[in-house]
């Protein structure tokens, strides 16, 4: 399996209402979060491959959010339930990791 089809694999599996970082993917398919990053932003699927649910690791949502920014980002997440405090998700609240 390629690095992207890995990285769109973990992604696949992300519950709704929860959240991962680029980080925690990147270690599960042993590569980098700006290559993560690279391939979400390549996604062609954003609704079988749910790249919304991928943010930074303070939090935070990433700027270049290929589906319409960060604003939506932040909109689809809340109507899956996801809560932002000052622009910033509670990850020991909505994180989520593969075990």
């Amino acid at each position: 399996m390629s690095t992207k089809a890995a990285v769109y694999s973990v992604v696949k599996t992300i519950p709704k209402g929860k959240v991962t970082t680029y980080g925690q993917i990147a270690r599960l398919v042993e590569t980098g979060p700006r290559v993560v990053g690279k391939y979400l932003h390549q996604n062609k699927d954003p609704r079988a491959v749910p790249c919304h649910r991928v943010v930074h690791s303070d939090g935070t949502l990433a700027d270049g959010f290929a589906f319409g920014g960060k604003d939506i980002q932040m909109k689809l997440l809340q109507d899956e339930g996801v809560v932002f405090r000052k622009n910033k998700i509670d990850l020991k609240t909505f994180g989520w990791v593969r075990t």
